[in-house]
């Protein structure tokens, strides 16, 4: 059912895919297809190169990608098209130097990244700029220590992450923030017991499931990322998630020629609150 929902979506004339069946082609849902068919193990029945062809004629002549044919520019296309020409081997379709001079323009005097030159900085986009990065093996131009005091401070009294300054804690930060400092070694910059306690306080006991906060509604969106961020932690039974690529180390391990460097496990984690 799932292989049958991505290949509805699938664009003939492009080699790339849309959102769902009838849709245009985008890089975002690409990058999706990409990755669940690696992880179904269906990767050789794509033509790579015509889905690297088609990202690369969204790279623009400042280094930026758009999503699509109509011309928006984000830094998440940025870390979606180096992570997807990476993962099927063709980062060579691309001017990787290019993409990123793009990525350090939209760098703020924070040390932090928007989706633009002169765009706020977001934790989102801090992850789509530090993948990017170290899909490419160009961590070194960061600003290490600045950056991960930013996200660092994104943590709040409750123990759950936050976006921005003043904003609430959402589950899905655990992935945004906690991945970031994970890929720069600096897990142990953050409380991991009390981010712990926040993300499993949010899940649905009776139907399953992680809302955004304890006691809203559930969506696969949170959950994703409360288990993925419980994952980056070391939380026990959990397969190890690779803090660049969104997916299984192992499958990475397979998939990609020159991985990024694995960092320090994380501090073992505190008892929980309740016990």
């Amino acid at each position: 059912m799932v292989l049958e929902q991505v290949w509805a979506a699938f664009d003939a004339d492009t080699g790339a895919f849309g959102s769902s069946a009838g849709h245009d082609p985008h890089i975002i849902y690409t990058l999706s297809a990409v990755q669940i068919l690696a992880l179904y193990g269906e990767l050789e029945k794509l033509d790579a190169g015509k889905v690297a062809a088609y990202i690369a004629s969204l790279q623009q002549p400042d280094g930026s990608f758009f999503g699509d044919k109509w011309g928006e520019v984000d830094t998440r296309f940025s870390y979606i098209a180096l992570s997807c020409l990476s993962l099927l081997g063709r980062l060579g379709e691309v001017d990787v130097d290019r993409a990123v001079d793009f990525i350090l323009a939209c760098r703020n005097t924070d040390g932090g990244f928007g989706a633009r030159p002169g765009d706020e900085t977001h934790a989102g986009q801090i992850f789509c700029c530090v993948g990017a990065l170290s899909v490419v093996g160009r961590l070194e131009v960061l600003d290490t220590d600045l950056l991960c005091w930013w996200l660092c401070e994104r943590q709040v009294p409750a123990g759950g992450l936050n976006g921005r300054p003043e904003k609430k804690q959402d589950v899905c930060y655990s992935w945004w923030v906690l991945s970031s400092l994970s890929i720069l070694g600096r897990l142990d910059w953050i409380d991991l017991g009390r981010l712990r306690d926040f993300i499993l306080a949010c899940q649905d006991l009776e139907d399953g499931g992680i809302a955004d906060r304890p006691d809203d509604e559930a969506d696969v969106f949170h959950t994703f990322f409360g288990i993925a961020g419980l994952s980056l932690m070391g939380y026990p039974g959990l397969e190890p998630v690779d803090p660049t690529y969104a997916l299984p180390v192992a499958l990475v391990e397979r998939l990609v020629k020159v991985p990024p460097p694995r960092q320090a496990p994380p501090p073992p984690l505190p008892p929980p609150e309740s016990e």
